[in-house]
């Protein structure tokens, strides 16, 4: 089926105007039967006559409800239904795109009237009053989920490319930077570097080629910020690349892009043609004399080339290894010319400040941080899916208010913030402002936007095991510290976990950790102790436990599980000796109380699943 069904059959009603049908097609979407929804939708369309415009879109941000469709009758307001699946669909059709009617039970809100007079339904809830999307303000994320992310007319009817035409038409590009530092907008790859100033810095910079470069190589688990900007509203991505590369003199740019996001890959390659065809990108683009190309490199998958000159290195065809700093990439980059580096979502900041001013948009964040921050809500929590929200807003409110808490009535015990490599907050700081400078004061960081939300079934110290486990394996090996210690770390954290730790451990971590961070090369090195640093500073008691007592609060480390039958409790039905031991471990006798045979229990856990009492 083509990217949009126009199924021109008269509707019966004599309206030349048709519904719009809208279905979220990220890789959110995708992965829970999207396309099956939207195949259907368009033979149902086709069965019944009805016509409509059938459109992919990009991620919704609210992942836990996929799959999503937004309908829009004509003269009614856009209405979102969720966990759609093909069985709804001859109903959904029938009712609500033939005949208007809200098909109730499945329908989750719908949104303001868009100045039309679009008649609302009584008693469904708008989506500014849900408290999903009550906190936030979608700026970044405003056309994901709205706009055919293929079709560069539906970017275009949305102020798209207005924001570049304005800056070759009117502006300068010292103008350009000076609003883009009035902005207060940071760097949203982690590090929070202004980024006017640093397209001041390679503006500044001589050389005979400059480049830009977007960073798309999302590594962080759990994280998924850049990929659905990519994948729901890539042109965004495409302006503020090239109005920074009209700010710095950039002729040539890259969109360093992970292969694992083959969706990402396809749409911006078919917004790379479009926007060549209608001449905002190439030659003397829009006839202003300026010229600037894009190509897409896809990236291995190596974690550490989100690091800016291991980025650089794989471009060139190189190895992905950082190398020393100084001289910074504005200096000297690709090919050892100036070159500036943002991450997707700096970028697609970028029209916004143009178009709406940096004074409007410094406004929005903090003292000294300007706009909104996307964070991939991910973990134990009831509501997962994409949140945007102004800098400084409290971590409770994205904890609670957006994400609706742990779910089956858990209790909060962490956020890890900032990927791999960031810290665990805890809930004595759920009232803390998120940004840059808080964040790092409790041990933790930004980073690109990753929160992974904990509750009280999770160790901690295996939490930190894990995301040690993951920078250690990642680490290119080029330093000493973090080739080194960030494997000792890990060696003292497992013999934790598994009941072999001793005092003197908990002093080794601390002091690796610090002159880790104190002496590695990259930045990949020097915040890979965070996990571990941050729960020793704020979980030490569970540390203690797994090697004093040799116990795990949250029975999640098996090396420190005891497994006996209490006979109080045991029916002496055999059970467990009939139906769940594979392994010869269980004794039982008729009218006898089992036990266990610790020498042959593998831990497995199935004793106590089979077990009914």
């Amino acid at each position: 089926m083509s990217n949009r069904a126009e199924l021109n059959v008269d509707n019966g009603n004599g309206s030349s105007k048709v519904s719009k049908i809208l279905v979220g097609m990220g890789s959110c979407g995708l992965a829970t039967g999207a396309a099956h929804v939207y195949e259907a939708l368009g033979c149902e369309l086709s069965r019944q006559g009805i016509s409509a415009r059938l459109v992919r879109t990009g991620c919704f941000g609210v992942c836990s409800r996929e799959v999503l469709v937004d309908i829009i009758y004509p003269g009614r307001t856009r209405v979102t239904y969720g966990e759609v699946t093909p069985d709804h669909i001859s109903r959904l059709v029938t009712q609500h795109v033939g005949q208007g009617r809200l098909l109730e039970g499945l329908a989750m809100y719908q949104h303001p009237g868009d100045g039309t007079g679009a008649q609302p339904y009584p008693d469904l809830p708008y989506l500014h009053d849900l408290p999903i999307y009550a906190k936030q303000k979608r700026l970044v994320l405003r056309r994901c989920g709205t706009i055919d992310p293929e079709d560069i007319a539906e970017y275009s009817a949305f102020n798209g490319y207005r924001a570049l035409q304005k800056v070759l038409a009117q502006m300068t590009p010292e103008q350009v930077i000076e609003t883009v530092t009035t902005s207060k907008l940071r760097g949203r790859g982690g590090a929070g570097f202004p980024t006017g100033v640093k397209w001041r810095f390679c503006r500044q910079a001589k050389g005979e080629h400059k480049y830009l470069i977007c960073n798309a190589d999302e590594g962080d688990p759990g994280a998924f910020m850049d990929r659905s900007v990519l994948e729901g509203d890539p042109h965004a991505v495409l302006e503020g690349m090239l109005i920074g590369a009209y700010a710095i003199g950039a002729d040539m740019g890259y969109i360093y892009v992970r292969a694992e996001y083959p969706l990402a890959i396809k749409r911006l390659k078919i917004a790379l043609a479009q926007a060549k065809e209608r001449g905002f990108l190439g030659e003397n683009i829009l006839g202003s004399g300026f010229s600037f190309d894009i190509r897409i490199k896809e990236g291995a998958g190596a974690f550490v080339c989100g690091e800016e000159t291991a980025l650089i290195a794989s471009i060139e065809g190189e190895r992905g290894m950082p190398r020393p700093r100084p001289p910074y990439p504005v200096v000297s980059g690709l090919w050892g010319n100036p070159t500036t580096i943002n991450n997707v979502e700096t970028l697609a900041n970028i029209s916004l400040i143009i178009n709406r001013g940096a004074e409007w948009y410094a406004g929005l964040g903090t003292e000294k941080s300007g706009g909104t921050k996307i964070f991939a809500l991910t973990g134990k929590i009831k509501n997962p899916g994409l949140v945007e929200v102004p800098l400084g807003t409290p971590l409770r409110d994205v904890i609670y208010e957006i994400g609706g808490g742990a779910p089956k009535r858990m209790k909060f015990k962490a956020a890890q913030l900032g990927g791999p490599s960031g810290g665990c907050v805890t809930a004595r700081h759920l009232d803390l402002p998120i940004d840059y400078e808080t964040l790092q004061s409790v041990g933790s960081i930004m980073g690109s936007g990753g929160m992974v939300v904990i509750d009280e079934r999770s160790c901690m110290v295996d939490i930190a095991r894990f995301f040690m486990e993951f920078t250690q394996s990642e680490s290119c090996g080029k330093c000493a510290p973090c080739r080194i210690g960030t494997k000792r770390m890990l060696e003292a954290l497992t013999r934790i976990t598994e009941g072999e730790g001793e005092e003197h451990d908990l002093e080794l971590l601390e002091e690796l950790g610090q002159e880790i961070k104190r002496t590695s090369l990259c930045g990949l090195g020097q915040t890979a102790p965070n996990p571990a640093l941050s729960t020793l500073r704020y979980f030490r008691e569970e540390y203690e436990a797994h090697i004093r007592d040799k116990t795990c609060s949250a029975r999640v480390c098996k090396a420190l599980y005891k497994f006996y039958v209490d006979p109080q409790l045991c029916t002496k039905c055999g059970i467990c000796y009939k139906k769940s031991c594979k392994f010869d471990a269980i004794k039982w006798e008729i009218k006898t109380v089992a036990e266990i045979d610790l020498q042959k229990c593998t831990k497995c856990g199935v004793c106590i699943q089979e077990c009914p009492f």
